[in-house]
């Protein structure tokens, strides 16, 4: 039966491809048969069944839709930078199919009524699933407690003033012990402000030469060690967003064995770029924390080999055209990253021995899932059929024109990248299809 990308039928089988399930890629061409919605079956050949139209995937790798543990999509009081519809779009061409949304929003998500909100706004875009955390304290002024239960009930993941650091220790302290009684992390936006504070660049020999404000690797470090030990007093659940530094990554190490309960992420940009982008004063290089030394760029890398780092997560950072084009001191902080995430992962951890393509898969997909513990992530039969084609060989360059969110400010504009994603299905229902190079 003839196969139509524009009607998607209630079940179908996707055949002639290589199957990625829990870091492995399959030796041998496998299917995925679909059926209203979830995974009927998976396995290895191409199986016959009568009635039942195919997609030949002419040799793609299928993988579980990715997950991403850390965006912001400004949504409410920044629409101009993205809105959940836009930051949904941009997610599925990256090939995700569920994202966390951070709270740093005008008004903050800092009580129950805005976290069904966001949950509803993505329903209405039906894109991705939306997870969405809370503020940890009320308009993420660092004083008082959001009220945590209600917004768990109402489906809130996780607890974070992402964008500002928890600077109170004991804020901090109850923050860990109140969430962990409810099964979920505290998020921590690891900055030591009286350390940092006033910088806009990585503190080393660009900052010097450029004249610019420097933010040193102490001020990450301390603020790790400080939750870390937090989090070991209290019992609870911390989640390390974005690592940059190679300190951290030893402080989290030395914790893991320990038996503390953290977890960590890494986004793109740290494991890929260095300071030295910032050497022509772009804005497009500006984000916090900021671009490091190759010696922790090599360090978060080797972290998220070796699980040290959980996870890959793009803190995906939209701001209008206009605002990334002050200058360098005076720009705002982060940049895009849900349409690139897995081919910079293909040409700086794949391509370079890092990472093998399903290590790259299980770091953006069934790890990210199982840190959260979210109902996503994974192929199994009779799950819900989020899933990825993908073509890790085709080259592509990265132009702003081509770009789905509704910001343009990404660290890798003009640069040549490895690895595609060709079509991403949310519930076995098609949300992205790639048309880059193809005659319509």
């Amino acid at each position: 039966m003839e196969w139509s990308w524009e009607r998607i039928p209630a079940e179908y089988l996707v055949t002639d491809v290589f199957v990625c399930r829990q870091g492995k890629v399959g030796k041998r061409k496998g299917f995925l048969h679909v059926k209203r919605g979830r995974v009927e079956g998976l396995g290895v050949g191409a199986p016959t069944l009568e009635g039942v139209p195919v997609l030949d995937g002419g040799g793609l790798v299928l993988a579980p839709g990715f997950v991403d543990l850390h965006v912001h999509f400004r949504e409410p009081g920044g629409e101009e930078k993205e809105t959940v519809a836009s930051g949904s779009r941009a997610a599925a061409a990256g090939g995700f199919t569920s994202v966390v949304t951070m709270p740093n929003t005008d008004p903050a998500i800092d009580n129950a009524g805005m976290v069904r909100y966001l949950i509803q706004r993505g329903n209405e875009a039906g894109l991705v699933r939306v997870f969405p955390t809370g503020a940890v304290s009320p308009g993420r002024r660092g004083e008082g407690m959001c009220e945590f239960g209600a917004m768990v009930e109402a489906g809130a993941v996780g607890f974070t003033d992402d964008g500002s650091p928890v600077r109170d220790g004991s804020l901090m302290s109850g923050a860990l012990k109140y969430a962990g009684h409810l099964g979920v992390p505290v998020i921590t936006h690891a900055e030591d402000t009286t350390i940092t504070g006033g910088g806009c660049m990585h503190a080393g020999y660009w900052s010097a030469r450029l004249g610019l404000a420097g933010m040193p690797r102490a001020g990450e470090d301390a603020a790790v060690f400080r939750d870390i030990e937090l989090a070991r007093a209290a019992g609870g659940h911390l989640h390390v967003a974005h690592v940059s530094t190679k300190g951290a990554v030893e402080i989290i190490r030395r914790a893991k064995a320990e038996g503390v309960r953290v977890t960590a992420e890494a986004t793109p940009h740290h494991f890929s770029l260095d300071h030295a982008r910032c050497r022509d004063f772009s804005p497009l290089f500006k984000m916090s924390p900021p671009l490091r030394e190759p010696d922790d760029v090599n360090a978060v890398a080797e972290g998220l080999a070796d699980g040290t780092i959980d996870c890959i997560a793009t803190d995906h950072a939209p701001h209008t055209a206009t605002e990334k084009e002050y200058q360098f001191d005076q720009a705002p902080f982060g940049v895009v990253g849900l349409e690139t995430a897995f081919a910079v992962g293909v040409t700086y951890l794949v391509r370079t021995g890092v990472l093998d393509l399903g290590g790259l898969v299980a770091c953006l997909a069934e790890r990210p899932a199982r840190v959260l513990n979210l109902p996503a992530g994974g192929l199994d039969e009779g799950g819900e059929a989020d899933f990825v084609l993908l073509d890790p060989e085709q080259e592509w360059t990265v132009q702003a024109a081509d770009l789905r969110s509704r910001s343009r400010n990404s660290a890798y504009l003009g640069e040549t990248l490895r690895g595609r994603v060709k079509a991403t299905f949310l519930r076995g229902r098609l949300t992205w299809r790639d048309r880059l190079g193809v005659q319509e």
